[in-house]
């Protein structure tokens, strides 16, 4: 059964009960007036009669002709039986009736009562004394009340309690199911939009309330808060899994580029040497020692820049991994002053400039010199790679609590819509695309050490011009001995 269902049957049968208390005590209410009004009266005529008796051992009962008017006007019919002599006498209208009340069977007993009796189509209310002479029950006074009328109002007011109570429920389970239904409504659609959810893959779905912020409110905005962060964790797993294959394919187009130029050195020094069952190729020994030192090379070469790439695929699983960066505190100038000394030496057709540096003078930064010194390598020989000709510099500034290291290059710059993405692993700006080695990891890793330095990164470019970066860090000032 459904709630609504259950809801209804629940609100009509305790409006039944209800109704049914109600009505059980108001008709027993009205009943209990209308037959105590009958009583009243037939008790009174009780009393007005046994003073009226003359003999008290023949019970003869005279009544004036006033006295039998007010009998039948109030519909009382009055009748003494004589126990002794066994005889019945009545009044005057119960004679021109031809009415006789029954008689109790077995000895005449003390005490007053009343029942309820119908004689033909009749009904009447019986009330029943005992009369006594010397302390001995000699006969019974017994007076009946018509109670047609009142027979005929009880029936009345049953009918239409019964109607009323009737019509009553038709109604309110007629409008309890409506309720019913615009209340459960709202659920409903939240079952509509669960049920869309897991047949389609759409969570943008939302539950459409414009009701009072009551149960199924909160409900609901609580359903459409779950839905909105389950479509936030889904897209959030669907962009990390995107970017888990791109750099899946990316890693291994990378490696697998090396690969087949040692491969196929391999192939040409067994065909040459005549190893693994390859037909030689005939060749002087200067051609063989030609070629034979190209192979090596590009060899070397070439397992040197997978070398650098597994290294930096390293870098970025431990990052992924939630590696954390040992740090301790370090004068920056120090650090600084080495990696320029070892930049030169780096391959390079710029010019290795050095600007002003005086703002790193007694600043310190919580950092590791090894992760630091591979962040700057990182971006020097990107401005090497990256300028064929002109100038690559590096200088610092300071900035409140904080130290900015610029590494300058009058290189090929990027187009301003490149920015966003060049932290990205495997982006490569257009215009270098196919020109310059590199796999672009290299930008995800410093990326990745400035985060655990609790740094930023700052780019300034301009395509055909060149690209300043600057680091900032938090720094500490005369902290530390230079």
């Amino acid at each position: 059964m459904s709630i609504r269902l259950r809801l209804t049957a629940w609100y009509t049968s305790i409006l039944a009960v209800v109704l049914i208390l109600f009505g059980a005590s108001f008709y027993g209410l009205i009943r209990f007036y209308t037959y105590q009004e009958v009583k009243n009266r037939l008790e009174e005529q009780a009393n007005r009669i046994q003073t009226l008796i003359l003999d008290p051992v023949n019970l003869d009962i005279s009544l004036e002709p006033s006295q039998n008017n007010r009998l039948e006007d109030a519909q009382i019919f009055a009748q003494i039986y004589n126990d002794v002599k066994k005889s019945i006498n009545r009044s005057n209208n119960m004679q021109e009736l031809n009415l006789q009340f029954p008689l109790p069977k077995g000895p005449l007993k003390n005490g007053n009562g009343y029942q309820s009796i119908r004689i033909g189509e009749n009904s009447f209310l019986l009330y029943q004394t005992v009369l006594q002479y010397k302390n001995t029950n000699i006969g019974l006074l017994q007076l009946g009340a018509y109670t047609g009328a009142e027979e005929r109002l009880l029936g009345l007011v049953r009918s239409v309690l019964l109607f009323g109570s009737s019509i009553s429920l038709i109604f309110a389970a007629t409008l309890g199911m409506f309720l019913a239904r615009q209340s459960m409504a709202p659920i409903g659609k939240v079952i509509e939009a669960a049920n869309g959810i897991q047949t389609g893959n759409d969570l943008s779905v939302r539950i459409d309330y414009e009701g009072p912020d009551d149960e199924i409110g909160q409900l609901i905005g609580t359903v459409n808060r779950m839905l909105e962060r389950t479509e936030g964790f889904y897209n959030e797993l669907d962009e990390a899994y995107l970017a888990q294959r791109r750099f899946v394919s990316d890693a291994s187009h990378e490696l697998r580029t090396p690969l087949t130029t040692i491969r196929g050195n391999v192939d040409l020094l067994q065909k040459m040497w005549g190893q693994g069952g390859e037909k030689r190729v005939e060749l002087d020994e200067e051609q063989k020692r030609i070629y034979t030192l190209e192979a090596i090379t590009d060899i070397a070469d070439e397992s040197r820049r997978m070398s650098s790439l597994v290294n930096d695929l390293l870098s970025l699983a431990r990052a992924d991994a939630g590696k954390t960066i040992n740090k301790k505190p370090l004068a920056l100038s120090p650090l600084i002053e080495e990696v320029i000394r070892r930049a030169q030496f780096l391959p390079r057709n710029a010019a290795w400039l050095q600007g002003n540096l005086e703002a790193v003078r007694g600043a310190a930064v919580m950092g590791n010199k090894d992760y630091l010194q591979q962040l700057l390598f990182i971006f020097i020989e990107n401005a090497f790679k990256y300028t064929l000709e002109g100038s690559v510099t590096i200088d610092a500034a300071r900035q409140g609590e904080q130290i900015g290291i610029r590494i300058t290059d009058t290189g090929i710059g990027m187009d301003k819509s490149e920015i966003p993405h060049i932290f990205e692993r495997f982006y490569r700006a257009d215009p270098s695309r196919g020109v310059i080695q590199g796999v672009g990891l290299g930008l995800s890793i410093a990326k990745w050490i400035i985060d655990e330095h609790d740094g930023s990164v700052e780019v300034v470019t301009k395509l055909g011009e060149g690209t300043s970066f600057i680091i900032w860090l938090p720094a500490l000032f005369n902290a530390l001995p230079e």
